[in-house]
């Protein structure tokens, strides 16, 4: 019998699924080593999908202070060089970024990053200031590349403990890389910061199950085999867009 195709199937869509540390690490693993993905490459991907979530969610028009200066606070792992590629490509696009990145990482890798923001002039500070007063006056926003979902968010350790109290009092937004600085990746926040906007890589993590800010995916990168066998039900992506807002 024929279904004219007005009485077609419903279809149902599966929930975006949410991931643990250990798929978080699993799926990047077989990227890598299956897919043949260099780190460099998916730092890469990651870095300019942020500065794209940035200028979404920020655009250059909607910033209150007359410099678009905006703050990226990097980590001494994966996530700071993230937030070095972002700082870079919101450079490109007409923002005014300064970064800190207290310890820097001895891999080449991440050092490779460094100069590349060195080469476009991107300042580097040399301390954070604990007044916040100085960073709600200097900077439109503060994003947060400080822990990604490999560190362990319990062994907080200075420099990053003092910097994740000033950071909890900032009154400008802040823009959150992955995972927000000082939550546990597999669950709803307890006590970190306080995120306006959360930039989710690859597949959101457990603990933004209750972000009630503005969330963006930046995914589109995977492939499908990979989308498949961990059932990401990842969205539709409109047109060419690398990021989109769930």
């Amino acid at each position: 019998m024929n279904h004219s195709s007005n009485e077609k199937e419903p279809e149902t869509i599966e929930p975006l699924r949410y991931l643990s540390k250990t798929e978080v690490a699993t799926i990047e693993t077989e990227l890598l080593r299956d897919y043949r993905f260099g780190q460099q490459q998916l730092i890469e991907i990651w870095g300019h999908a942020c500065a794209i979530a940035v200028t979404k969610a920020f655009p250059l028009s909607s910033l209150s202070k007359k410099q678009p200066t905006l703050l990226v606070v990097c980590g001494p792992e994966q996530n700071g060089s993230i937030g070095l590629v972002c700082a870079r490509h919101l450079r490109m696009f007409e923002y005014e970024p300064t970064i800190f990145y207290p310890k820097r990482s001895s891999q080449s890798l991440h050092q490779d990053f460094t100069v590349q923001c060195e080469k476009m002039d991107i300042p580097f500070l040399s301390y954070l200031p604990t007044e916040v007063q100085l960073l709600n006056d200097a900077y439109n926003l503060v994003i947060d590349a400080i822990m990604g979902p490999e560190t362990e968010h319990k062994e907080v350790k200075e420099p990053y403990a003092g910097m994740l109290v000033t950071l909890k009092q900032v009154k400008i937004p802040i823009v959150s890389v992955d995972v927000p600085s000082g939550w546990d990746v597999d669950e709803p926040a307890k006590d970190g910061i306080n995120p306006e906007v959360l930039i989710s890589l690859t597949a959101p993590k457990k603990c933004a199950t209750g972000f009630s800010g503005n969330h963006f995916l930046a995914g589109r990168f995977l492939p499908y085999d990979i989308q498949k066998k961990f059932e990401l039900n990842l969205p539709e992506f409109p047109g060419t867009e690398c990021v989109i807002e769930l």
